[in-house]
């Protein structure tokens, strides 16, 4: 398969931007290359739904400008639906850790969570930020829009916070000492 197909894989896979950098280590290869490769996949989006968008060093896949309105349509619609179960069980974990990677809740869930994520921020009940301790992070954190509406002051108002908050640090514990357990076994 060819780089540019490669780079458009990681793109849609990650759900966030990644730098020229991480793709050059992700994918052994030069930055010269990375960067012939993500121009071939500019040419290649050309008048199409999807595009790459670029900001300082990093890139992803985003939607064409031209289809913004039907967006909008759909944006309209899926903020009036009730919230899938994937939804309710993301939300959980934001909440209740209040400051999560996606890799943490993915782990957590055992699946990956990006377009969950997504749908729950473009519904205002979640934030990004990055994480302070590692920039290329990002931190999932419950809006004050979604505390307003649950009417608590704070997420350690949650019915049972710090009991099932230890109880999910508990679970992630156990699930990474199963997996590292697993990896030293197959070695």
């Amino acid at each position: 398969m060819n780089l540019e197909n490669k780079i458009e894989a990681i793109l849609f896979w990650k759900g966030e931007p990644v730098s020229r950098k991480k793709l050059g280590e992700i994918l052994k290869v030069e930055e010269a290359e990375i960067n012939a490769g993500i121009d071939k996949l500019k040419e290649n989006l050309n008048n199409r739904g999807v595009v790459l968008i670029e900001k300082e060093g990093e890139i992803m896949l985003g939607t064409a400008s031209e289809l913004s309105e039907l967006f909008e349509n759909l944006q309209k619609e899926e903020l009036n639906k009730e919230l899938s179960k994937a939804s309710l069980e993301t939300l959980s974990v934001v909440l209740y850790k209040n400051g999560v990677s996606r890799a943490e809740i993915d782990y957590i869930r055992g699946v990956n969570s990006s377009f969950t994520l997504r749908a729950l921020s473009v519904r205002g009940l979640i934030e990004k930020t990055t994480d302070a301790k590692d920039s290329r992070r990002y931190i999932y954190k419950p809006s004050f829009e979604l505390l307003s509406y649950m009417g608590v002051k704070s997420v350690e108002e949650l019915p049972d916070y710090n009991e099932v908050s230890n109880s999910i640090d508990i679970v992630a514990k156990n699930l990474q000492e199963e997996s590292k357990n697993e990896n030293e076994r197959s070695n």
